[in-house]
């Protein structure tokens, strides 16, 4: 299940709350003003005839119009909010230099940059992210569903993504993906070939809480298959 949240932006000023409108209510329509009455006009007593004899009386006042009613006013929506709580945020800067291969490093692009920002709410196993990179040039490539991910791995190792995010859109300069994702998590990426489990198949972002360094997000590109940039969780 997923959710576009420009919320997230929250997550950029290191808040713990977000406002998500869950619901629509009618808005209410304000009462119509009372319409002045009309003042008639004043008593004719009769009109007098050529020959001096009085005509039939006129009119003795103008009756007042009567006011059609006014019809509703279209009743459009108005946005309930309900707060959505993180359990915990992460702020990640990830660069070149902390891509591994194995054990082995292996720098990613020089200069690029990642900002990956994560609320997580792990009584509802959800995870909120705002993730930019710059300087990232090229295709996207990675054996899983995208190329843009949390992975398991203590810092100096690699290790299987548990968490696959839609890859960030832009150009070579900038590119940015901001969003939300609720388990059941899946990664496209099998344990023991084809027929193995997910890696993502059962995973909960409270293992995360749990032992936020070991664990780090990445994405890949063609030239960079390995990781065009990579960064730790710390503990929050």
């Amino acid at each position: 299940m997923k959710f576009s949240l420009s919320m997230l932006a929250m997550m950029a000023a290191a808040t713990s709350v977000l406002a998500i409108p869950t619901e629509y209510k009618t808005s209410e329509t304000p009462d119509t003003p009372d319409t002045p009455e009309t003042t008639g006009t004043p008593e004719t007593t009769g009109t007098t005839g050529t020959n001096g004899t009085t005509g039939p009386p006129g009119p003795t006042g103008t009756p007042e119009p009567e006011t059609p009613e006014t019809p509703d006013a279209p009743k459009g929506p108005k946005a309930k909010f309900e707060i959505f709580d993180f359990t915990s945020t992460y702020s990640i800067v990830a660069t070149p230099d902390q891509v591994i291969n194995g054990t082995t490093p292996t720098p990613g692009e020089p200069g690029a940059l990642g900002y990956y920002l994560f609320g997580l709410n792990s009584n509802l196993n959800t995870v909120c992210y705002n993730i930019t990179l710059l300087g990232v040039t090229g295709d996207y490539q990675s054996p899983a569903n995208t190329a843009t991910h949390i992975h398991e791995g203590a810092e100096g190792a690699s290790g299987p993504p548990r968490i696959a995010f839609p890859n960030p859109v832009g150009d070579d300069e900038k590119r940015n993906s901001v969003g939300c994702i609720v388990g059941p998590f899946k990664t496209g990426v099998k344990v023991n070939g084809v027929n193995g489990t997910d890696t993502g198949d059962g995973f909960e972002v409270s293992q995360i809480e749990a032992n936020p360094v070991g664990f780090f997000a990445d994405a890949h590109t063609k030239n960079f298959v390995p990781g065009v940039v990579r960064g730790q969780f710390k503990v929050c």
